[in-house]
């Protein structure tokens, strides 16, 4: 394996982790219901520019590993970027050609669909959210994809030359 091929495998790694990381990491009570889906956003951005080395079944087990951490019933996160990675992998061609604004809107889009398919199955196990602060990540998820996008970019840019 090249060292360019290793870098960017290490870039992938270390993003991942670091979204793992932002996941579990304790919010203020006042910030609970606001935090990004930030292993989502940044599992986007992978299947946006390298469709090849993250797709829909290692989505899925980032999902697996997800709700493991979290201690949300197996399977729960899973689902969801399972099946919100095959729909974002459908139309990342499309995607790329999107101003950012317009990307904005489909993330907003990919993100609801995602809780979504999690108030689903929280409403089948009779465990559903106390509050309708529950859509809150949709929204700041929209509000950072734009730097999450650029961040990785310029880090991916950066290391791979």
């Amino acid at each position: 394996m090249n060292e360019i091929k290793r870098i960017n495998y290490i870039i992938l790694f270390l993003s991942l982790l670091l979204g793992f990381f932002l996941e579990l990491l304790p919010a203020p009570t006042w910030a609970v219901w606001l935090k990004p889906e930030w292993l989502l956003l940044i599992i986007f951005f992978w299947i946006l520019h390298t469709p090849s080395k993250l797709n829909v079944g290692f989505a899925w087990l980032l999902g697996l590993l997800l709700d493991a951490m979290k201690g949300a019933l197996l399977g729960e996160h899973a689902l969801a970027m399972l099946i919100v990675s095959f729909l974002f992998l459908k139309l990342h061609r499309r995607f790329k050609l999107y101003p950012m604004w317009q990307q904005c809107g489909f993330i907003f889009l990919f993100v609801l669909l995602y809780q979504f398919i999690i108030f689903l199955i929280q409403g089948i196990i009779g465990q559903l959210p106390q509050s309708n602060l529950y859509w809150g990540p949709t929204l700041t998820s929209l509000i950072f994809w734009p730097w999450i996008y650029i961040l990785l970019r310029d880090w991916n840019n950066k290391f791979s030359k």
